[in-house]
């Protein structure tokens, strides 16, 4: 399927590894410039060298961190006028509720629900103007499906799901959609990270720590990054413009309710 982007540009958040990667490896795969972004530049560089070789598409790299003021700056100085934009971020260390105080709360508001908001607000106008605008926000299945240690992840991306389910209601007369990605045990840097968490919170070993989560999804696999990219590029295509502020799971099959 033509996705009809080619020749789009797209800024694409915390994207040097991880799920981020893959949004971008697959939004150049159909010919949009894209703009990735991380705070080390040497992997930034790399993954950049990687998507160069493997796509036609223009790479930029914009080394930044997205929670401050100077990183997004950063971000939209490289891509003034993005027709997507990708959110990106990482997510919160698990956490004991009893243990939170008001800095970790803050942090965890600041980087996972104001920093994409104010991304938002920055290219809105613009998409609005031209007619055109595809904005997609990675958040978690934990936004759905809230786990105890996993507080300041389900409040803060909560908090940017139901302020972004009003604003797409609003921009979708001029074609711009808005639409929340919520993945669960990808094979990720972000999985091995939860598996060390595990393995230190239980005295389990890491092979028994990457068993549970593997156990843990319906599908009795890890999701594939290009799965999640595929998805991603497909979202933000022509032919996905009557799709907007939706939650999508992609979490092998896991998600229990109805609705």
């Amino acid at each position: 399927m033509d996705l009809g982007i080619s020749g789009r540009n797209a800024i694409i958040c915390a994207s040097s590894r991880g799920l981020g990667r893959a949004c971008a490896t697959a939004l150049a795969a159909e010919g949009v410039n894209v703009v990735i972004n991380g705070r080390d530049t040497e992997v930034l560089e790399t993954t950049a060298d990687e998507i160069r070789q493997a796509h036609d598409a223009e790479v930029t790299t914009v080394a930044a961190d997205v929670t401050t003021d100077e990183g997004r700056a950063a971000l939209l100085a490289a891509c003034p006028e993005p027709d997507i934009l990708v959110n990106n971020n990482n997510g919160p260390a698990p956490r004991d509720f009893a243990t939170l105080n008001q800095e970790d709360w803050i942090g965890a508001l600041e980087a996972n629900m104001v920093a994409p908001l104010l991304l938002i607000s920055a290219v809105l106008p613009a998409m609005r103007k031209r007619k055109y605008g595809r904005i997609i926000n990675v958040t978690s299945a934990m936004v759905t499906t809230p786990h105890p240690v996993m507080g300041l992840s389900s409040g803060a991306r909560a908090g940017l799901t139901a302020a972004v389910k009003g604003l797409s209601k609003d921009v979708a007369i001029d074609n711009v959609t808005i639409n929340n990605m919520l993945p669960f045990i990808f094979d990720t840097d972000r999985q091995l990270y939860m598996a060390d968490q595990d393995v230190k919170a239980h005295g389990i070993t890491f092979d028994e720590a990457r068993e549970r989560q593997v156990a843990s999804v319906a599908a009795k696999r890890f999701g594939r990054p290009s799965e999640f990219g595929a998805t991603c590029a497909f979202l933000c295509g022509n032919e996905a413009g009557f799709i907007t502020g939706q939650n999508f799971h992609l979490d092998g099959g896991s998600y229990p309710a109805l609705i």
